[in-house]
């Protein structure tokens, strides 16, 4: 997502030359250019999938809504095995039109984890709830803190459900570097990712995830706090910013590859 504008095969090349062998993945260019043609672009380009992006929005209360949600989030398990990565990132979803209720829409979160975690399993896929910053909670993501995150994770075991641990949404937390040692523990760090925070936010605040650099996060602190949990895997960057949308893709990318190297370990 960091370079949308280029497709899939343009991705591979260019990643190629710069020496990058993991790729996070989202479903719609994956759909875009076709499973089974996306499976074997990447094997042929010797690039693992560390994640797969996203399922979730498990909070409809509508049945036949909770029921296309769950039907979705199959789908995703099922893509995501065959793309070779065992982690599906999860974005859990906002309040239903009309609903105040954070609580039962967290509930719901849960009873769909309880459906879906035993499925992904069998796929050899992990489930990982993504805590995004609150200013999303109305609209796209009821869980806000790590720590809401592995209330529900906790409820499953951690080989089905842990979480995504992602410097954008947790930076201003400081209770956030408790719950990545307590995730640690739990063997529940499925996936650690990069964003930095840059003001002012753009209107409609989604496109607001600043390059490494650019912003208030300290990226080194963050991986140490994950790399001293115990975790082992890959670091993914995940932007979504209109200005670098608008640039050429490829410069993007290695402009991404040079400030991961200088802002990490």
């Amino acid at each position: 997502m960091t370079v949308k504008q280029l497709s899939l095969p343009e991705l591979a090349d260019g990643c190629a030359r710069l020496g990058i062998r993991n790729v996070g993945l989202w479903r719609e260019p994956v759909r875009e250019h076709g499973l089974e043609a996306t499976a074997k672009l990447v094997r042929d380009a010797g690039l693992t999938v560390t994640t797969l992006c996203r399922g979730g929005f498990f909070t409809a209360i509508d049945p036949a809504e909770r029921a296309e949600a769950l039907a979705d989030n199959r789908r995703a398990i099922d893509e995501a095995a065959a793309l070779g990565t065992d982690t599906l990132v999860l974005v859990s979803g906002g309040l239903p039109a009309g609903s105040k209720d954070l609580h039962g829409a967290r509930e719901r979160i849960a009873d769909a984890l309880a459906e879906l975690g035993p499925y992904a399993e069998r796929h050899g896929v992990r489930l990982a709830i993504e805590p995004l910053h609150p200013m999303y909670a109305s609209d796209r993501c009821v869980v806000s803190t790590l720590a809401q995150a592995l209330d529900l994770a906790e409820r499953f075991p951690a080989h089905q459900v842990g979480v995504a641990v992602d410097t954008y949404h947790i930076w201003w937390d400081d209770t956030a570097p408790a719950q990545i040692a307590r995730a640690g523990a739990g063997g529940r760090i499925h996936t650690f990712q990069l964003a930095d925070w840059t003001t002012p936010l753009p209107q409609g605040v989604l496109t607001g995830r600043g390059q490494i650099g650019d912003g208030s996060i300290d990226m080194r602190e963050w991986q140490d706090h994950v790399e001293a949990a115990g975790y082992t895997g890959a670091i993914e960057v995940e932007l979504f910013n209109d200005v670098l949308w608008a640039r050429d893709g490829q410069e993007v990318l290695a402009e991404t590859a040079r400030r991961f190297i200088e802002h990490t370990r």
